[in-house]
This record gives C-alpha cells, structure tokens and sequence, in this order.
C-alpha cells in the first residue's frame, strides 16, 4: 500500500500528517509507531490524519510515538489550519477543527497568500484534579509538594484537555529529563499519565520551558504545554491573566494569553515536505 503525507512542524513538534477526507486509514496506531521512527523511517513525534467532521470544517486525530491516541495537540492543530487553507481545502481565515478535548476555533494570519501563524482558542484552562486528572483532593493543585521518583516537587496540576504538571525551578537545559521525565510521565498519582513542563521564570512576561510528553517523550514544543505553563504561572503570581506571556521552548517561541475562560495561543505552522511512503501488510503486523 502506499500512502502519500505531509511532514509539518509547529516550533520543531513535529508530525507525519496524512489526508483522510476521502479516504480511511487502517490501523493508525500501528502506522504511528512505525512511521514515526526516526532511524528507520519517516520520523516524528507522532501521525495526525485530516479526516471529515460532521460538527466542524476537519477533524484532527492524533497519534503518539507509542501509538497511543491524544486528546489534544496545539501545536499539530495550527498545522492541521495550515494544510486546510494552503492546499485550499477550506479558504476561511476562521475555521474550526473537531478533536477529542472538543471543537477548537482558529484565527489564520497569512502571508503571501499562505498561513504564516495561526491563533487558537484553546479552551479554558481546569484545575480541577478530577478533570485532570490527578488522584489528590482538593479543588485544586497548586504549589502541592508532591513525592515523585523519591523526590518531593512542589506541582501544580492543569488540564488543557489533556493532562499536564508544570514544575517551576531553576534552567531547564540542565535537568536529564530522560530520567525525570519518565517518572513523572507514569507515577501513580496521574491514573492517565501526565505530560510535565519544567519552567524557569525569566521575568512577568517570559518563561523558558522544556517538556515531557506522554506517550512520546521530550518534544521540542508542545501547544497545550504551553499554555498549561502560563495558567500555572498566573495561579503562582509569577504572571498576570490577559496579558501576552512569551514562552520560549527548544524549537521555537509560543505566545500565550490567559484569561478565566480561555487560553489563546498563537505560534508557526511549517511544511517541510511532502511524500509517499510504502507500507507492506507485513509491516503492519497483519
């Protein structure tokens, strides 16, 4: 079988996206864990197939390294925005795309007749530790000094739609995130596994970040990442709601706006290339 692809990027996140508006994919979950290698195939940190929404213009699906499905991914929906509008599938400067954490509204601002960054109303950022979830009681986890990996670690707890744990301390470049990371990812305090962002505060309006994602390890960006990042800040003190919070990740920048009922993000979309991929039944484990 043969599948033709997108390879894009929001800030270095990087996906193998695959249109199935006319089209059904077999075994998605096979096809993210293979595909996504990076020594012995296309590489990235995951699929995301394009499909038909009956409640929105697309949907998005996404998959993780492990062939895991997400809920949620901020950064492969501004590509996903990119790729509609670019390959003039859906020619709308506002557009909505249908996931699994709901229909998500995005502003398209374009260059030269293409999407150049894309902003997404992201939803309201939940503390509530059911929602998350986190197995901690409370209306909230903020500043909890939890004990992960034999350590204690003050964490706050925020969902963006999918899980996430942001920890506030000191330069991120120097932590070896492929131990921390891991024991985060599955400590039984997470039934759903966590994504865990390590966040240094340079000033009210900046914050530097690395991040451990569930289901694909350290990426170079995540979306919801982010913005989980700046409404845990807010709750800290360390930012203020309804302002501009620039968050500098290992790919690239992110702007983060908070307020009490949504998260706006705005970052890069980017093709890297387009090409078509062999796939044997073999391969796939049929």
């Amino acid at each position: 079988m043969k599948l033709d692809f997108t390879k894009m990027h929001g800030c270095g996140n990087d996906y193998i996206y695959i249109n199935c508006l006319k089209r059904q994919v077999e075994h998605p979950q096979k096809l993210a864990v293979q595909l996504s290698d990076r020594h012995f195939s296309i590489g990235g940190d995951g699929i995301v197939l394009i499909c038909k929404s009956d409640k929105a213009d697309a949907k998005m699906r996404m998959f993780n390294i492990d062939g895991s499905e997400g809920k949620m991914c901020g950064n492969a929906i501004r590509c996903v925005a990119k790729y509609l509008y670019d390959r003039d599938i859906c020619k709308k400067k506002t557009i909505s795309i249908e996931t699994l954490s709901g229909i998500k509204t995005l502003q398209l601002h374009t260059a030269n007749g293409q999407v150049a960054t894309v902003t997404v109303d992201m939803g309201k950022a939940d503390f509530d530790p059911k929602t998350i979830p986190v197995a901690l009681p409370g209306e909230s986890v903020i500043r909890y000094p939890a004990k992960i990996g034999g350590q204690t670690v003050e964490i706050t707890c925020v969902s963006m739609g999918n899980p996430h744990c942001v920890v506030f301390g000191e330069d991120p470049d120097g932590l070896e995130l492929e131990k921390i990371g891991p024991r985060f990812e599955n400590d039984p305090l997470f039934p759903e596994r966590v994504n865990t962002e390590f966040i240094q505060v340079l000033d009210e309006k900046t914050l530097k970040m690395r991040v451990w994602e569930r289901g694909s390890g350290e990426t170079l960006a995540c979306g919801t990442g982010a913005c989980a990042a700046v409404a845990a800040a807010c709750a800290n003190g360390y930012c203020q709601k309804d302002t501009d919070v620039l968050v500098h990740l290992k790919g690239g920048d992110l702007t983060i706006r908070y307020t009490d009922e949504h998260v706006y993000m705005t970052g890069p979309a980017a093709i890297a290339f387009d090409g078509t991929v062999k796939i044997s039944a073999k391969e796939m484990g049929d």
